[in-house]
């Protein structure tokens, strides 16, 4: 995280000190708008996940219970 502050602030210090705001409120506003797009072209998909989440919660809990015990039985001790 810290990596990505620091190049976002490098890239702020490309611009003058006054246009500085301005720039920060333009990414922010384009993350904004990129983060809905992407949810209104997945819309359905999201819908479908959120509806099927609390049904595959019994099978990852078991598909992660037969990993472990593949890894216990591998794992010599």
């Amino acid at each position: 995280m810290q990596q990505i502050m620091d190049l976002y602030q490098q890239f702020l210090n490309i611009f003058p000190a006054f246009l500085q705001p301005f720039v920060s409120i333009v990414l922010a506003l384009l993350i904004v708008y990129s983060i809905f797009q992407a949810l209104k072209k997945n819309f359905i998909f999201l819908i479908v996940l959120i509806i099927l989440l609390p049904a595959s919660i019994p099978i990852l809990k078991q598909v992660l219970d037969m990993l472990i015990a593949a890894v216990k039985f591998l794992l010599p001790g």
